[in-house]
């Protein structure tokens, strides 16, 4: 006579559970043929559990090892593999993530928050994506910045002081560098979100704000400051842009406002530093 189901390992009367569900017989019935041989052999909750890992796929019968929890699908391969998929693509769903390891939206998102510590972020806006070329040219251009600062430093006799010496630079030298740019300036700029943002109590009623869109009017602005503060501001006439002619005669005020501002400067030399845009290098700003 076979032995009472009491007697049996866990992982034997998994086993007969296994096999009833591979015939289709609910998870109901299958506790109820179980209990024909034993009163207390298995909980109608645990029955269920073990089903639906069945049907998932699963076929190991043994609890994870080292812990009483039954084996889910936060599984060490699939923990390795959600990481895998998020690598190969940031932008992946849970419900994506779910579909591809055929597990429930609850196990993936318990995968990429608590074991994986990932979370979803949104991209910085940035004004303009560098290229590597973008990237070679900044580097010589600050190359060549080093270079004038260390000749600086040997045509002034600079020795380590306060005076501005740091690891062989002269420190100074920066006072000589004015940086200019253009941006369009709109007639009425909304404020946004963030600078809108006010406390409230529990009973305050909630704020509203009407969306505003900035207004299309706009002027032409460029701006020239050095290490010490701005040296010229200016703007263009309604639907004037920046061309080369208009460009040197920004430079010609630019000139003006350093010999005002800035006594000396230009006999110690000048450094510009502007963008590559075609009036910054056109023949007529060169020359």
């Amino acid at each position: 006579m076979a032995a009472h189901l009491e007697t049996w390992s866990k992982e034997e009367i998994r086993a007969v559970i296994r096999f009833l569900n591979a015939k289709s017989l609910h998870p109901t019935e299958i506790h109820k043929e179980l209990q024909t041989c034993g009163e207390h052999v298995i909980s109608r909750t645990q029955v269920f559990h073990w089903c639906s890992l069945f049907e998932a796929g699963h076929s190991d019968l043994t609890d994870r090892e080292g812990r009483g929890h039954l084996i889910t699908a936060t599984s060490e391969d699939n923990v390795k593999r959600v990481d895998e998929l998020i690598r190969q693509d940031r932008r992946l769903k849970r419900h994506e993530i779910a579909s591809c390891l055929e597990i429930s939206e609850t196990s993936a998102h318990r995968i990429v928050f608590d074991e994986l510590g990932c979370r979803k972020v949104s991209a910085s806006w940035v004004p303009k994506q560098m290229t590597d070329n973008h990237k070679e040219q900044r580097l010589d251009i600050c190359r060549e910045l080093l270079r004038r600062s260390k000749s600086s430093r040997r045509v002034h006799g600079h020795t380590a002081n306060a005076s501005g010496d740091f690891l062989g630079y002269d420190v100074t030298f920066l006072d000589s560098i004015v940086t200019g740019d253009e941006t369009w300036l709109h007639h009425c700029t909304p404020e946004t979100k963030q600078d809108s943002m006010t406390w409230k109590h529990p009973s305050s009623p909630v704020a509203k704000k009407f969306k505003v869109m900035r207004s299309a009017k706009k002027i032409m602005g460029t701006v020239f400051w050095d290490s010490r503060n701005v040296l010229l501001f200016e703007t263009l006439q309604p639907g004037e842009t920046i061309n080369a002619a208009r460009y040197c005669q920004t430079l010609d005020k630019l000139k003006e406002a350093i010999c005002r501002k800035r006594p000396g400067q230009l006999s110690n030399g000048v450094i510009l530093q502007h963008n590559n845009a075609t009036p910054h290098t056109a023949r007529v700003t060169q020359g």
